[in-house]
Parts: C-alpha cells; structure tokens; sequence
C-alpha cells in the first residue's frame, strides 16, 4: 500500500522538479534589460494615482465568494443538464428523469436557501461611507457651492 503514496510522492517530485527546470531554463534564456518603464506599475495603460496599497472594502470578497459559488453552481448544473436531455438514458430507465429532476430542484434550493440566509444577514447590502465635509480656505464664495452640496 505504501507503494501507491510513493508513486504519487515521485509524480508530485517530478512535476516541481520539471517547472523549477524550466523556470531556470527560461531565465537562463531571456533577455534581461530592465528600465524605468518596465519597472512601473501597469494600471490599465494609465499612469498610476497615489498608493496602490489601500485597504479594500472586505464585501468586495463576500461577493466573490458568492460569484465563485454560483459558477461551480452552474459547473454542476450543465452536465445534469446535458445528461437530462439525453433520450436514450431516458428511454431505457423512465423513473430517472424524475428522480433526476428532484436531485436538481434539491440542489438548487439549497443554494437558494444560502442566498437567502446571507441577503437576511446583510451580507449583501452596501454600506456607503459618511461624507466628510472639510473646510478649506478658497477665495471662491461657500455660497456658490451650495447648488452642488446635498441639501440637509
């Protein structure tokens, strides 16, 4: 029994000693000319604004979470789907179907039910921060701001 982990472990080596070959290979390979513009930071072809390292908002991950949990939804669907819609399956054991038409709405409900519990909890909603008006010395009037501040 030993010989299986063993099998697995000399794969596992393999595969980590392959990409640490071929990462030694490429470097010893490419060219190596960095300059000021390679070493910036790309931000969409624009130069970048103030620090890249800023605090985001952590509901930016309960949302991914929640995206990423409904594409492996829809990974587990489509092959019930494609199964389900096959007539010889079908034809040769007829309860199937509805079994596999219940499988899927449990399935399902499931999931539904999870996004139920994390809207009830608040999970979803956004909360905007409070603005914080500051004052500041400006030869323009505060009355000529007042069309474009929120009223109270």
């Amino acid at each position: 029994m030993i010989e299986q982990f063993a099998y697995v472990a000399a794969f596992i080596g393999a595969g980590i000693l392959f990409l640490g070959l071929i990462l030694f290979t490429a470097k010893l390979l490419r060219p190596s000319r960095p300059n000021v513009e390679k070493l910036s930071t790309y931000e969409s072809g624009e130069a970048p604004v103030g620090n890249a390292n800023i605090r985001f908002n952590p509901r930016f991950y309960v949302i991914a979470l929640l995206f990423v949990l409904f594409e492996v939804e829809l990974v587990f669907l489509f092959p019930w789907a494609v199964v389900f819609g096959n007539k010889s399956i079908v034809a040769a054991a007829p309860e199937w179907s509805t079994y596999a038409l219940i499988e899927m709405f449990i399935f399902v409900g499931i999931l539904v039910l999870g996004l139920a519990f994390a809207w009830i909890k608040g999970y979803l909603d956004w909360d905007k921060p409070a603005e914080s008006l500051r004052d500041i010395e400006s030869p323009v009037p505060s009355k000529a701001y007042d069309k474009y501040l929120p009223k109270k």
